[in-house]
């Protein structure tokens, strides 16, 4: 699969098979996401890998769109450092092209995703630090639930001309 083909057919997975995800499935998803652009070149990302079960049912207990997770053989917290970015809240633009990376690269190898956003709420950042024991400089972006897919569902046209801008508003 190109690279525009991942990108326009990529849609959020909800539903997985128990086909079990590789290691090398995640690293190739890991590699993906770390070759995402950052300011000045910080890298201020931390990835949880989580295929516990119980950690993965403990999260669903208080992020509310998180159900897929029950059923997801692994899930993966993508995290920013703020002693590591280049300052100013740089770290959320810099995870959240790591997180699309590793997204259309699940796409691409056949695995399905979704992206379950934590940050900006804070009461998700703050259960979410305690329950995997980050620490305060590490702030969750989002939790990405990663299976086989067990739906299939129709590539989306969302091009609206209407939102392009020529020069000037």
């Amino acid at each position: 699969m190109d690279a525009i083909q991942a990108i326009m057919t990529r849609r959020s997975i909800r539903k997985y098979t128990d086909e079990a995800v590789t290691g090398e499935e995640v690293e190739t998803l890991l590699r993906a996401a770390m070759a995402a652009p950052s300011a000045a070149n910080k890298q201020p990302w931390h990835f949880v890998v989580v295929r516990d079960q119980a950690l993965r049912e403990a999260f669903t207990q208080f992020h509310p769109h998180s159900a897929m997770l029950r059923e997801a053989p692994v899930g993966i917290l993508i995290c920013g450092d703020t002693e590591l970015e280049l300052g100013g809240g740089y770290w959320i633009q810099d995870c959240s092209a790591a997180t699309e990376n590793l997204l259309i690269a699940a796409h691409a190898i056949g695995l399905g995703a979704v992206w379950l956003g934590i940050t900006p709420r804070a009461d998700r950042v703050a259960q979410t630090q305690a329950l995997f024991g980050l620490p305060a400089n590490v702030i969750p972006l989002g939790m990405i639930s990663v299976g086989h897919p067990a739906e299939e569902k129709e590539p989306g046209d969302r091009y609206d001309p209407a939102r392009v801008r020529r020069n000037k508003w």
